[in-house]
C-alpha cells in the first residue's frame, strides 16, 4: 500500500458522488475531453500521478480489498465501508504525519474548509500541504502524494477528504474523531 493509493481511491469515490449528483449513477464525461473520468489517462490528468501507478495502485487496492471491479462497466470502485474502515483506524499507523517547518501551502486538517467552522484548534497555526501557488502560511503537513494540492484545487470534494483524513492523521483523539465521523457520512 502506498499513500497514492489512498488519494486514487477517494478520487474514485469522488467521481461517484459527483456521479450521484449529476444523474444517479450516470456517471459525468471530462471536462473538455468528453473523455471518461474514470479512464486511466483522465486519473493522471487529474491527480498528477502517471498512468503506470494508477494502475499499479488501482491493482494493490483490488489485492487489498479497498477496491472491487464493477461488475456491469469493469471499473474498479472503492469499497466505501473497507476504505472508511481502514482510514479511521490504520492510516495514522501506516502514513503518520507530523507538523514541520512553516510554509506557504494549501490548508489541511483543521485548517481546511471542511472542519474550520465546526472545530477549532488550539493556538493560531494552521497546518498545510505546501503548495507555492498557495497563499495561506502554516506548518507544512507532507500529504499522502506530493500532487495532492494540485488535484485538491480541482475538486472540492477530493480536497475535503483528504482534509479529514490529515486531521485524523494529526489530531488528538477529539478531533480525530470528529474527522471521523464526518467521513463516516460522506463514505457511507
Amino acid at each position: 500500500m502506498k499513500g497514492q493509493d489512498v488519494v486514487v481511491l477517494l478520487k474514485l469515490t469522488s467521481l461517484e458522488d459527483d456521479a450521484k449528483d449529476v444523474g444517479h449513477g450516470s456517471s459525468p464525461l471530462g471536462p473538455a475531453t468528453g473523455e471518461d473520468p474514470y479512464s486511466v489517462r483522465a486519473l493522471e490528468a487529474a491527480l498528477g500521478i502517471s498512468k503506470t501507478e494508477i494502475g499499479a495502485s488501482l491493482k494493490r487496492s483490488i489485492a487489498s480489498g479497498l477496491a472491487i471491479k464493477d461488475r456491469k462497466t469493469g471499473r474498479p470502485k472503492p469499497s466505501r465501508r473497507q476504505l472508511r474502515e481502514f482510514i479511521v483506524h490504520g492510516l495514522k499507523f501506516v502514513f503518520p504525519a507530523k507538523p514541520g517547518a512553516m510554509q506557504r501551502g494549501l490548508p489541511t486538517a483543521f485548517a481546511a474548509p471542511v472542519l474550520r467552522e465546526s472545530l477549532h484548534s488550539a493556538g493560531n497555526l494552521i497546518c498545510v500541504w505546501p503548495y507555492a501557488h498557495a497563499k495561506d502560511m502554516g506548518q507544512s503537513v507532507d500529504p499522502l502524494f506530493k500532487s495532492v494540492p494540485e488535484a485538491c484545487e480541482n475538486d472540492k470534494r477530493l480536497y475535503a477528504y483528504l482534509a479529514l483524513i490529515d486531521a485524523i492523521r494529526i489530531g488528538n483523539q477529539r478531533e480525530s474523531k470528529h474527522a471521523a465521523g464526518l467521513l463516516a457520512q460522506r463514505l457511507e
